[in-house]
């Protein structure tokens, strides 16, 4: 993150609707030029508190137009279903009527006034959720090499309760206006999330190709080259449509990247750390790296936006958001010190993060970025339990050190390769156990999408008859059996197995995981529990 430091110029109108806003250089220096200095910030000072005022009002102004433009799309239909096996892919045609909260946009994009759909997204799929207390909003774009987002949604999904789910919403913003690419990604989103998806919790949008004005001839500054200033000037336009799209859904907004790892219960972590700050806090960070991990109030996003918006050509985005702080809150008679305590009160740091970064190659072309959050910590890979003496034994090929027996001994997680149907998994008890529950977890932070899919769990009675009889005849206790005798008593869902076992069944010789299809990922197991009376 570049370090800010210097004076902050510029200058422009915004119509008769909104006041004049312009930024003076205050170098601290001699006689009446102080003078003139401070009169022009102290009315620039009063010039914002307008301008947030108004912004809040506007808000519910957009708010409304945004319930007419739900309405709409419910009435043509459920975008995430009755879709055939080819896919028929859609978009939403949404009212062509500007809401008047947005119409300030024609002054810093004034290419919109031509396109009267500009600031409307395509909505690949959404059950359109609102009234949630936390909007995850997440820009991806076309890299050259390795595409994090799925792995990212495996994170943030990654063991959140069923109340969680319901309260909060995550909307993938597809920063490309090339059709054929938003198609393969939000299939590549449909594929591994179908449950999310369905559910509400999970939206895909586009932005129409109207959106962006002409970024070729931009004005270089900071030494940066032609493409990196295109590249970051591009990325301050995806923040501004993401989060206006998002500013309505919820009570507070969490802006993310498609390239990190969040550490378990984020989600309370970061309720919990907001509950604790007054009103008057305007960002919190949940990571010290860029642009990750910043919370927003809802209702303050529109006068974020805004300010993008004024700058979006000049300067990065982390940049930006200091100078607006900076123009609220420091005063010009103090000094710099002075100015970056009174920032803290409104920008304020959790620690440890809650999100790492994980990618290695930049969406700006040929970048490497070995960006890490030294707040983060070490990852938790695995979760250790003390389980009965077993034999362990497996079909799938191991990778490197992380054999089966560490993560039943909680020393290590398990991995290995893309399994295939007909591997498993098994745990031979060295005396047969009365076992009572079992809890399977697969997938970790780092690799959360390497999960066992289609894979059931079975327990081999210990009574030698018993288990002849179930192949002969069947069992009394409904449960599926298999040829050697095992009973199938529950599955992998969502990466998680686990349940209580039937106390008629007896004692248990072996408890076997068996995988019944090909896996296009490979398998990680990072948490093992077989509970007994005597454990």
């Amino acid at each position: 993150m570049r370090l800010r430091h210097g004076r902050l110029l510029a200058g422009l109108c915004l119509g008769a609707t909104f006041p004049l806003l312009w930024f003076a250089a205050w170098q601290g220096s001699r006689g009446n030029d102080l003078d003139t200095y401070e009169s022009q910030f102290l009315e620039l000072r009063q010039r914002l508190l307008y301008a947030e005022k108004e912004n809040k009002r506007r808000s519910h102004e957009l708010s409304s137009a945004l319930d007419e433009i739900r309405r709409i799309v419910a009435t043509r239909g459920n975008l995430t279903t009755n879709h055939t096996d080819d896919m028929k892919w859609k978009v939403v045609n949404l009212p062509r009527k500007l809401p008047m909260h947005l119409t300030n946009m024609h002054y810093y994009l004034p290419h919109l006034r031509e396109y009267e759909d500009g600031i409307f997204p395509n909505v690949i799929f959404g059950q359109q959720r609102t009234g949630v207390s936390l909007v995850m909003g997440i820009p991806t774009v076309k890299r050259e090499k390795k595409n994090y987002l799925i792995s990212t949604l495996h994170s943030l999904l990654h063991g959140l309760s069923e109340e969680q789910e319901k309260d909060c919403v995550i909307i993938i913003f597809v920063a490309e206006v090339n059709t054929d690419y938003v198609k393969s990604v939000a299939e590549s989103v449909k594929t591994s999330f179908p449950r999310e998806i369905q559910s509400g919790v999970l939206e895909v949008i586009s932005p129409p190709a109207s959106y962006y004005p002409d970024l070729s001839n931009l004005k270089k500054t900071f030494g940066d080259s032609e493409d990196r200033v295109r590249w970051r000037t591009k990325q301050n336009l995806d923040y501004s449509f993401l989060m206006l799209y998002a500013q309505p859904k919820g009570t507070l907004y969490l802006q993310l990247e498609d390239d990190i790892i969040a550490k378990p219960d984020y989600i309370a972590s970061i309720k919990s750390f907001a509950a604790q700050q007054s009103q008057d806090w305007m960002v919190l960070e949940f990571s010290q790296l860029g642009f990750i991990g910043k919370l927003f109030k809802s209702e303050d996003l529109p006068l974020v936006v805004e300010f993008f918006l004024m700058f979006y050509k000049d300067k990065p985005v982390d940049w930006l958001i200091d100078h607006l702080l900076w123009v609220k809150v420091c005063n010009p008679e103090k000094d710099a010190a002075h100015c970056e305590q009174e920032k803290s009160k409104f920008r304020i740091r959790a620690k440890p993060s809650l999100f790492q970064h994980m990618g290695i190659h930049s969406s700006l072309a040929g970048k490497i970025q070995n960006l890490k959050d030294k707040d983060f910590g070490k990852n938790v890979l695995h979760k250790a339990h003390k389980n009965p003496p077993a034999k362990v034994d497996t079909s799938l090929r191991i990778y490197q050190q992380y054999t089966l027996e560490k993560i039943y001994k909680g020393e290590d997680c398990f991995w290995a390769s893309a399994p295939v149907a007909g591997d498993y998994i098994r745990f031979t008890f060295l005396n047969p156990l009365k076992v009572e529950k079992y809890f399977f977890r697969s997938g970790n932070m780092e690799h959360p999408g390497d999960k066992l899919f289609n894979t059931t769990v079975e327990v081999l009675p210990a009574d030698e008859m018993q288990r002849k009889e179930l192949v002969d005849t069947g069992n009394k206790f409904n449960y599926p059996a298999t040829k050697d005798g095992y009973l199938k008593i529950g599955a992998f869902e969502n990466g998680i197995a686990e349940g209580s076992i039937n106390q008629s069944i007896g004692r248990i010789k072996a408890i076997r995981l068996s995988i019944s299809s090909d896996s296009p990922v490979w398998a990680i197991l990072s948490e093992v529990l077989i509970k007994t009376s005597e454990n």
